[in-house]
């Protein structure tokens, strides 16, 4: 049996632009119905939405068996939590809140075999290795795997050019809602100040070598941050999408709900 190509990592060294989307509900239903639309890859959120490990291994499942990239986003740079899902069939790791080059090389490391890194042995137990099926696994994983930090804060920001000097990361994905928080600027992605920002450092991860991927609704954010070297970009989350098309519906036979109108953007 062969290894499970990473089409996403394969796409984005080539240089192609990678459209995905959010999948924050915890059920494979709604994973499999987002797998299913044509999204180049889809992040399972395990930071902020409630995924365990057995409901971020069945949504995983759902996506995969359409062949689309699935990203896991970890609550934190834990290793122990990268070693079970890398181990489930993951290749794509999101780390949170990465500030320091030590930060960037522990969730690196973690994702490969020794000696580049210090994943555990324990394709016995592993679907990544289909149960000891796959053929020269243990020669072929580390190739597979993609590592992305996310730089969501001034402290990264300010930490960056160590950041980008670490082996292994190939991905700094840029969280503009929590950069524009730590700027004094909750909630509002969309300044002028954080959009300046986000775009001076897309261009230096651009110019270091390393691959930018970022996650906003906006469209002309969106446009603004390609043009400025951003290969990968998230363009909504389903929880949203099924949050405003179920009030628009109820809003379209209930006319006094249009007056209910909510100032918190993401």
């Amino acid at each position: 049996m062969e290894i499970r190509k990473n089409i996403l990592k394969e796409n984005l060294l080539k240089g192609k632009q990678q459209y995905g989307i959010w999948n924050g509900i915890p059920d494979s239903y709604a994973a499999e119905i987002c797998a299913g639309a044509g999204f180049d890859w889809i992040c399972i959120d395990g930071e902020h939405a409630p995924f365990d490990l057995r409901t971020t291994l069945h949504n995983m499942q759902a996506i995969q068996s359409h062949n689309v990239p699935t990203i896991v986003r970890i609550p934190a740079a834990d290793p122990i939590k990268i070693k079970q899902l890398v181990d489930a069939g993951a290749q794509n790791i999101l780390a949170p809140m990465i500030e320091s080059a030590d930060q960037a090389e522990l969730i690196a490391k973690a994702m490969r075999y020794p000696p580049v890194g210090f994943r555990g042995v324990g394709t016995a137990l592993a679907r990544a290795a289909q149960w000891n099926r796959v053929n020269n696994y243990f020669q072929l994983a580390d190739d597979q795997m993609c590592c992305i930090g996310q730089i969501e804060s001034i402290k990264a920001v300010d930490a960056l050019d160590e950041i980008l000097e670490v082996d292994g990361l190939d991905v700094c994905f840029i969280g503009p809602a929590d950069l524009a928080a730590t700027m004094g600027y909750l909630g509002q992605a969309g300044h002028p100040e954080v959009v300046a920002l986000v775009k001076d450092t897309v261009k230096k991860i651009v110019k270091a070598g390393k691959i930018v991927g970022f996650l906003t609704g906006s469209k002309l954010l969106i446009q603004t941050y390609m043009d400025a070297g951003a290969l990968m970009v998230g363009v909504g989350l389903d929880t949203i999408l099924l949050a405003k098309a179920t009030k628009a519906l109820a809003a379209t036979y209930k006319k006094e709900l249009l007056a209910n109108k909510s100032n918190t953007k993401y």
